[in-house]
């Protein structure tokens, strides 16, 4: 029995994509290992998002074919859709597999197996297709939670993104596709599951389906005890899509809000389409209908031309909001996109100081947010087993996504438990007392 290994970067789309792409080949008689083991096909699930991600993608690449010279090596996904990275593939990968083409992948693997010619197998994304690549999977390691693949696609262009020209324009997957595969994964014990996408709130836009009615639709499978959803862009969140979530009890009320900067002038160089007040109107609205919600964002420093004064009007924006955490990332600069072309590029010494003055603050608000549940009641999904100081604890999340451990002598993983929040136990972590 032939062996493959599997290596994914970048986002839970990517990883959903892999996680089907290990299915294909299970079906197809393969056996799978670790990547650091040698096998007969590597599959390196590549990213395009950054510079750096483009790096890591041809690092992964390099090191597959140096742990195995005679092995098939597998270059999937972003970096393959992108000009520079088909062109700089030649030679380190056997098998190129852009996006819209994963389902194809054991059939691929049998036709270059048969000749030995290198095969390069990229969608046109950009040229106007508008198929959605179906791929589904059965059941997650994890067992407990499983991320959804629901959209595929982006018409934004934001100006420091590929995206767009590496996922090509926006594709809906099929409602009756989705709730067979949550079926499926239900049955295999899933309780909780992640609606994700490139650009999950434009999900409907090309079918006529509706984000919302999928929502509903995925809350109302039997056994699904949590949707949570992915990321989502401000200007989805009106009054009428807010007020339907609400009503919805399996519903997290947890939103991760893309914002990138909290300065106009810096949004509006990046192309964003909503300035800080309607964004700020948004987490009003979230906050009228849920208590308490987990309200989460991006933040990028050292976007080209960011001063010290929009450098501080993010950070006052931040503070006002009150973000449950945050993902700062330091900008990178993408060859191919606009921004990349934009005078004023920010020092990476500056990008360092500001990142720290926010990885600080988030630090504080996090603690805040998550010391407010201190005496109240919750309900955790549990996932791990863990040991702190000798004493063993299962350990799991709330709604919110407060992690919460609770004394267990036992295998209770992927069980709903009620009980109080009683302080917290180590960072991040907090001590759940059960009813």
């Amino acid at each position: 029995m032939k062996k493959a290994a599997l290596h994914n970067l970048g986002c839970k789309v990517n990883a959903y994509e892999t996680e089907a792409m290990r299915q294909l080949l299970e079906d197809a008689g393969y056996e799978i290992t670790a990547f650091s083991d040698v096998a007969d096909v590597y599959v390196v699930n590549t990213c395009s998002v950054t510079g750096v991600a483009d790096h890591k993608s041809r690092q992964m690449l390099h090191r597959a074919r140096k742990k195995n010279p005679s092995a098939v090596v597998v270059a999937a996904g972003c970096y393959v859709q992108t000009g520079e990275g088909r062109g700089e593939l030649d030679g380190i990968a056997d098998l190129i597999v852009g996006n819209n083409e994963k389902h194809r992948l054991p059939a691929l693997l049998a036709e270059y197996e048969s000749s030995r010619i290198p095969v390069k197998c990229v969608a046109d994304l950009n040229g106007g297709t508008s198929a959605y690549e179906e791929l589904s999977l059965r059941n997650v390691a994890e067992h407990t939670r499983a991320f959804v693949k629901v959209q595929d696609g982006c018409n934004q262009f934001c100006s420091y993104c590929i995206i767009p020209y590496a996922r090509g324009r926006i594709r809906s997957r099929r409602q009756e596709d989705v709730l067979a595969e949550i079926r499926a994964l239900v049955k295999n014990g899933c309780l909780e599951v992640v609606l994700t996408g490139i650009h999950l709130g434009s999900y409907g836009r090309d079918t006529g389906e509706s984000l919302s009615g999928l929502i509903a639709a995925v809350c109302a499978v039997e056994g699904v005890e949590r949707v949570r959803l992915g990321s989502l862009e401000p200007g989805v969140m009106t009054e009428e899509f807010v007020s339907a979530l609400a009503v919805l009890p399996k519903l997290c009320p947890h939103f991760h809000l893309s914002l990138q900067s909290g300065c106009d002038t810096v949004l509006s160089r990046m192309n964003r389409h909503y300035t800080t007040a309607e964004y700020e109107a948004v987490c009003a609205r979230i906050r009228t209908h849920f208590t308490h919600p987990a309200i989460t964002t991006d933040v990028i420093v050292g976007f080209p031309g960011e001063t010290e004064e929009e450098f501080g009007e993010t950070l006052a924006f931040l503070r006002r909001i009150r973000f449950y955490e945050l993902h700062i990332f330091k900008y990178s600069r993408r060859a191919g996109t606009k921004a990349a072309d934009l005078p004023d590029q920010v020092p990476e010494q500056k990008k360092a100081e500001r990142s720290a003055v926010l990885f600080e603050e988030e630090r504080r608000m996090s603690r805040e947010f998550r010391d407010y549940y201190i005496g109240k009641t919750v309900t955790a999904l549990t996932e791990e087993t863990c040991e702190i100081d000798g004493v063993r604890y299962v350990t799991g999340y709330t709604k919110e996504y407060l992690k919460v451990a609770l004394l267990s002598e036992t295998e209770r993983t992927n069980c709903l438990v009620r009980g109080t929040v009683s302080g917290q136990l180590a960072q991040d972590l907090y001590l759940l007392v059960e009813f």
